[in-house]
């Protein structure tokens, strides 16, 4: 842990926050090894039932650090590499097998729009602001954008994203399918908590499985789901919290989880 990456508990929710709001919370190596270490760190903690990635004072990232990247010069395959060893803790966000709620204010671009896309929710104030920014500087994008956008937005109005590199308000961001709600600034913590405090009583092991497959829904054809879906229901039915589910259920004791609660 270091002071450009807090972390802070709500009961069984971490709050992850970017903290350096001098450079709009942009990664360089040391934010970016932080971060991934306390992706690793929720991970691996059973009291961590959600975890919400914020970034502090009014803005979530600006992506990355170009003041720090135009500093340090490398040869090309010390940037691929560089590149490379981003995805082995950015693919454990992904496909956290918890639940993740990016809460997003002021501007989240490049890097900064794909790390809230990599969470399974996105909050964003009715002032958070998104691009695609890479094209304006000659680049790719990076940190999974070219796997996470098209399949959020759709091939056609992820090239005009890309292609365009065009800043886009949050309205926009939810016709798009990007955002899951919008809220005030001064309620974006609130609300993101309430969310995630909605799946502190469901199954870690039932959702974490849902998730992962879901994930690959688009890669695989309808056998091999079928086929994933068939082992992780077989070891969902030997859970002791799906034995507890229908001894409430047949009981008729209220669930621990009743799904009934609107977004």
């Amino acid at each position: 842990m270091n002071d450009f990456v807090l972390r802070e508990r709500y009961g069984a929710t971490l709050v992850i926050s970017i903290n350096r709001p001098d450079r709009l919370n942009a990664f360089d190596l040391e934010v970016r090894h932080a971060l991934g270490q306390a992706i690793i760190d929720a991970r691996d903690d059973d009291t961590v039932q959600a975890i919400i990635i914020t970034g502090t004072q009014g803005v979530f990232s600006a992506g990355g650090d170009l003041k720090a990247l135009s500093e340090e010069k490398r040869p090309v395959f010390k940037d691929r590499e560089r590149i490379r060893r981003l995805h082995p803790w950015f693919r454990e966000l992904v496909n956290l097998e918890k639940p993740v709620i990016a809460a997003v204010d002021g501007p989240a671009f490049g890097g900064g729009l794909n790390l809230a896309l990599a969470c399974d929710f996105i909050i964003g104030t009715s002032r958070s602001r998104y691009c695609a920014v890479f094209a304006r500087l000659g680049m790719v994008p990076d940190l999974g954008g070219l796997f996470l956008l098209p399949r959020i937005v759709g091939l056609q109005r992820a090239k005009d994203l890309v292609f365009s590199a065009r800043e886009f308000d949050a309205y926009e961001a939810l016709r798009l399918g990007i955002l899951f709600r919008i809220v005030e600034p001064d309620c974006l913590l609130e609300n993101a908590l309430a969310l995630a405090e909605r799946y502190h009583q469901a199954s870690t092991i039932g959702f974490g499985m849902s998730k992962n497959i879901l994930n690959r829904s688009f890669n695989l054809d309808q056998d091999t789901l079928a086929e994933l879906e068939s082992y992780a229901q077989a070891v969902a039915l030997h859970t002791p919290y799906h034995d507890a589910a229908v001894a409430n259920f047949l009981n008729k004791r209220p669930l621990l989880f009743p799904g009934d609660i609107k977004p």
